[in-house]
């Protein structure tokens, strides 16, 4: 094993240990040296085996190309002028690892006649192996490159072997500890996944120690856990990593592993070859979510929205860094996941785009070399700075604050779940794809709890549960506003005034039925999926915009006209979205759905509604007065006259045919009232009626027309998504058409 190597700076510049000089620092030449430090340190190649910088002439044309490192199987081979075995290409990290970086490392491999090569910055590391018998480009993704000590026998393996660590084969080792613990242990689906969940973050918490260099020795092995004294080693990782995620209670103080020994060897054995760390994080989560499907069905898949609806849905929404969203019916964390990602990409595309424009404009000033490479070094730390989640706890407040991803992740995303499963899963999918999990919370989402309360949040996004009724007999318990002195004191801080009122209206409900905090309730008993209506247009901020999945019978059953006026009162239908019948077949749901688009009133924007809708009311309210009053006036003296009379019967049937007129009469006037208010406030919806949306009914990817993708169906000239966003752009060209047809 070669002697350990580090990063060296002094002044401005870095050592380069194969050179042996000092090289002015730039952002990708400290990306080289450090990967310098990993094939070395890491991999067990002396310095002797490695060229730096290494001419490719011929490569695109130009006799500037430059490999950034080759390595050889031996000194000997690289003194003796052999081929080589590995090419690296490294990048500065605002340089995204691209199709077009993996041609360049192909291109160099098949130059140096080199079997493997790696194309690596901080954000993305990949290994490729080269077929050398065919013309390039031919290069396939594996999972790792040599160690310096591999045998023919291993490197044949690693070139024999794709990248096994997708979607599919992720999912099926989970599947497959899944079933470990059920068929050792003898647990039902849910209690087998908790135990696996359990599991798993206590290796994402070892594998963080180990990126983060808090950890020299891997803990997540087999061997690890017979080598400790202690009977139940597994146990004291929990407890570490329960300590370690505290702040976001994903597990309960008393909460601890069901397993025996010989289970826990065994779900470890089938772990510990992976890197969860350096797997893409969509991988994770696609594979997470895969397993997720399709270990729960019924009851428990009710809480999965197809991946398709998920990205249809957060992509009408547009987000955008400072947007704050939640899902009050979280479940498996889709949503908040998706928009998650969406915002991320688009803080490292701002990044890398304010990099580069500075350095293209460095590149016209009369500074000296080492002048450029100290403000680009300073430049490319600032990014880096404002791209690192900064997931370790420990990180001072103030270097947590200079990230934008830190940010996103801990100040603009919240849910909650009233089931605790679904709430851990959510934090666990969260984490799986980067994070964003602490604020979800285990909680009733009709009920404000933290940082989730009344006009808190410009975009909510949600598929509430469907089919099921809150009633009086549900009430405000006390474990529902238990807020402990420190999170009372922290939430505080952060919103004033608005968070001690959120409380207090909750509050002043304990013991209460929950539908007293409503005004949709008509009687002791309403729908859920109707009452979460009401919950997001409250939570949102005036001029917010609310994503919702929904039965189909609220959009036109005649009984449900109060729900639909009571939205229309409140906020702007912008689109309603038509789904199959069989879009939510793979999560057991049955139930024909659509998807309600609809913004908030601003303040403004609500007082010009209001005022409208009271003249109009006043104006059809004049318009029949004298007849009302005329006709009330006939049939109460036709009541007078048959109580005088003595006749009973006739009394009551007149008193009937008055309470008929009157509720007739006044559904009128609210009918009328309706349809002059929508000629006085007028403003156009978008109505669409898909067919194809990416998901069939056993859940196979399926042909989509709702956004942009590479399985369109044809005939479909514009997606769903695009047709909506012309209609926003000019809905006159929309209405002209349908004029003319």
């Amino acid at each position: 094993m070669p002697d350990q190597i580090k990063v060296r700076r002094e002044k401005g510049k870095i050592w380069s240990h194969v050179r042996k000089k000092l090289i002015y620092e730039t952002p990708e030449e400290t990306v080289r040296q450090e990967y310098l430090c990993i094939l070395v340190n890491e991999y067990g190649f002396s310095l002797d085996q490695i060229d730096e910088e290494v001419s490719v002439p011929g490569e695109r044309g130009t006799k500037d190309a430059r490999a950034d490192f080759v390595v050889w199987r031996t000194p000997e081979d690289k003194r003796d002028g052999k081929t080589d075995l590995i090419v690296v290409e490294c990048k500065a990290d605002n340089v995204a690892i691209d199709q077009k970086v993996y041609v360049q490392g192909s291109n160099y491999a098949q130059y140096e006649r080199a079997k493997f090569f790696v194309t690596h910055n901080r954000r993305s590391t990949k290994y490729w192996k080269v077929d050398l018998t065919k013309r390039a480009p031919n290069y396939s993704e594996i999972k790792d490159i040599p160690h310096a000590d591999a045998s023919d026998k291993e490197i044949e393996e690693l070139l024999s072997k794709l990248k096994p660590f997708e979607g599919k084969e992720f999912a099926e080792l989970l599947h497959a500890c899944h079933n470990v613990i059920r068929n050792n242990e003898h647990l039902d689906p849910a209690a087998a996944f908790d135990e696996i969940a359990k599991i798993l973050f206590v290796k994402v918490w070892v594998e963080r120690r180990l990126k983060e260099k808090r950890e020299r020795k891997n803990l997540f092995t087999v061997e690890f856990l017979k080598s400790q004294v202690s009977k139940n080693p597994i146990q004291t990782l929990f407890e570490d990593t329960k300590d370690a995620y505290k702040a976001d209670k994903i597990f309960d103080d008393n909460e601890y592993i069901n397993l025996r020994p010989a289970t826990v060897e065994a779900i470890v054995k089938k772990l510990e070859t992976y890197n969860l760390s350096e797997t893409s994080e969509d991988v994770k989560g696609i594979a997470f979510e895969r397993f997720l499907g399709q270990t729960f069905r019924g009851e428990i898949g009710q809480f999965f929205t197809p991946r398709p609806i998920v990205e249809f849905m957060i992509r009408m929404m547009n987000p955008q860094e400072g947007d704050t969203i939640c899902d009050p019916a979280s479940g498996s964390g889709g949503f908040l996941i998706r928009f998650f990602e969406i915002v991320r990409e688009k803080i490292a595309a701002d990044e890398d785009r304010e990099y580069q424009e500075f350095a293209a404009e460095l590149a016209t000033k009369k500074y000296s070399t080492p002048k450029k490479a100290e403000l680009l070094r300073k430049k490319d730390e600032e990014r880096r700075q404002a791209l690192d989640p900064v997931s370790d706890p420990e990180v001072p407040a103030s270097l947590r604050a200079r990230s934008r991803v830190w940010k996103l992740s801990n100040t603009c995303i919240y849910g909650t779940d009233a089931n605790d499963r679904m709430a851990r899963t959510s934090k666990m999918n969260m984490i799986m794809h980067g994070d964003g999990h602490g604020g979800v919370h285990h909680h009733n989402g009709l009920l404000n709890v933290n940082g989730i309360f009344e006009e808190r949040f410009n975009l909510i996004l949600t598929n509430p549960p469907f089919g099921a009724n809150v009633s009086d007999d549900n009430v405000v318990l006390p474990s529902d506003i238990a807020v402990s002195a420190a999170a009372r004191s922290r939430y505080k801080a952060q919103f004033g005034k608005k968070y001690d009122e959120a409380v207090a209206r909750v509050g002043a409900a304990e013991g209460k039925s929950i539908l007293s905090l409503f005004h949709l309730p008509r009687t002791g008993r309403i729908k859920t999926e109707l009452l979460f209506i009401e919950r997001c247009i409250d939570l949102l901020q005036p001029g917010g915009r609310l994503g919702i999945v929904l039965p189909e019978g609220v959009f036109n059953n005649p009984s449900l006209v109060y729900v639909r006026e009571f939205c229309e009162n409140r906020a702007f239908i912008r689109a309603v979205i038509s789904l199959p019948q069989e879009t939510f077949f793979s999560s057991g749901a049955s139930v024909k759905a659509s998807l309600l688009f609809l913004q908030k009133f601003t303040e403004k924007e609500q007082a010009d509604f209001n005022a409208k809708h009271a003249k109009a009311h006043a104006e059809v309210e004049t318009k029949h007065a004298a007849a009302i009053a005329a006709e009330t006036k006939r049939m109460e003296k036709a009541i007078a006259a048959a109580n005088k009379a003595r006749d009973a019967e006739q009394r009551k049937v007149l008193q009937r045919e008055l309470a008929d007129y009157e509720k007739r009469m006044a559904d009128t006037i609210v009918a009328e009232t309706r349809a002059l208010l929508k000629e006085r406030f007028p403003y156009p919806i978008f109505l669409y009626e898909a067919d194809k949306v990416g998901i069939t009914a056993t859940g196979d990817p399926d042909q989509n027309e709702l956004y942009p993708n590479d399985n369109i169906p044809p005939g479909i000239e514009k997606t769903c998504l695009e047709l909506y966003q012309e209609f926003r752009r000019n809905p006159k060209t929309f209405l002209l058409t349908e004029a003319t047809q």
